[in-house]
């Protein structure tokens, strides 16, 4: 299994324009131009929706239910991708059941920000190459001036996911290679995210009696849910390597920014993430913004998630001493 699994990757491999170098790979042009017609539809499909949401705000066709679909569907999506892909997955930050593990990987995906080794892969390779070369989505390579840190803000924001590369399955993610019930939620991605546009349809349809409400549900829970939680989640790699508090010394330019950190659900803590990746917190300090952070720790209260993983005090006062010093 593990072995069809890396030819399946090797097809996607095949005739790249250059070696693999350091997990990253460049795809040949065909598989080049694929990948960057899914990352337009990723942008463009819930910007329509969006627009189709005002249109129908502002045309007196919206009721509560539809913001109370939204903020659900926001929530299982931002709880998702930040406890289920990023620390449990991409971190193993801490270990719970297979039904729990799947339920936050399904949410994960509802997100529409790419299969789980997409997401996973990419994620490793920005933490190994944070604000250097190969980073796939930092704002700070461009150069100095106002333009070029403008251009590169842009390109961390949405413009990276064009990127003709792609990140190594078995250079960053051998480990849900072999877990075949992982890749079997990589495998069924698409039908997740179309469940997670569907599903608050079906929900407003229902509650309202009316296809009207069936609609404006998929809308609000789906299409406009899914673009407005991902400008908030792509601020992570843009605005948090560039705007913000550094408490912490690491070897990059990862911020804490309070106002993506309320949006994301904590994930806007990324100074405090990189100086310590595996901690299931992000929040530091106990009052920090970390929505997901505080969900765990009842988690774990409550014996759904263990071995939740965390940096001795020591070690925290020693990366504080080390800012004092520098």
């Amino acid at each position: 299994d593990v072995y069809k699994r890396q030819q399946f990757m090797d097809e996607i491999l095949t005739n790249t324009a250059t070696p693999e170098v350091g997990g990253v790979a460049q795809l040949s042009p065909s598989a080049a131009r694929t990948k960057a017609r899914i990352a337009l539809a990723v942008m463009l499909v819930p910007l329509f929706g969006t627009f189709e949401a005002i249109r129908l705000w502002f045309t007196g066709q919206v009721h509560a239910l539809d913001f109370i679909l939204f903020a659900v569907f926001y929530a299982v999506q931002m709880f998702g991708v930040s406890m289920g892909y990023h620390r449990y997955l991409a971190h193993r930050a801490f270990k719970t059941s297979r039904l729990m593990s799947s339920l936050m990987l399904i949410a994960g995906c509802m997100a529409a920000q790419g299969p789980i080794l997409f997401w996973v892969t990419t994620h490793r390779r920005h933490h190994t190459y944070s604000d250097q070369h190969g980073d796939p989505h930092s704002p700070n390579l461009m150069g100095q001036s106002r333009w070029q840190r403008a251009k590169g803000l842009w390109h961390a924001h949405m413009p990276w996911m064009l990127a003709p590369d792609m990140s190594s399955w078995n250079f960053f993610a051998p480990d849900i290679l072999r877990d075949r019930r992982l890749f079997f939620y990589n495998q069924t991605y698409l039908f997740w995210v179309a469940l997670g546009v569907i599903l608050p349809g079906v929900i407003g349809g229902l509650v309202s009696q009316s296809w009207s409400g069936a609609w404006s549900g998929l809308i609000f829970g789906g299409l406009a849910r899914i673009f407005v939680a991902n400008q908030a989640a792509w601020c992570v790699g843009s605005i948090c390597h560039r705007y913000g508090a550094r408490p912490f010394v690491t070897h990059d330019q990862s911020t804490n920014n309070w106002i993506v950190a309320f949006l994301t659900f904590g994930e806007g803590l990324q100074n405090n993430h990189h100086a310590f990746p595996a901690w299931y917190r992000h929040g530091v300090l106990w009052w920090e913004p970390d929505l997901s952070g505080w969900t765990l720790a009842l988690m774990g209260k409550l014996r759904l998630v263990s071995d939740l993983r965390s940096p001795s005090q020591a070690m925290i006062d020693k990366v504080r001493k080390r800012q004092a010093s520098s």
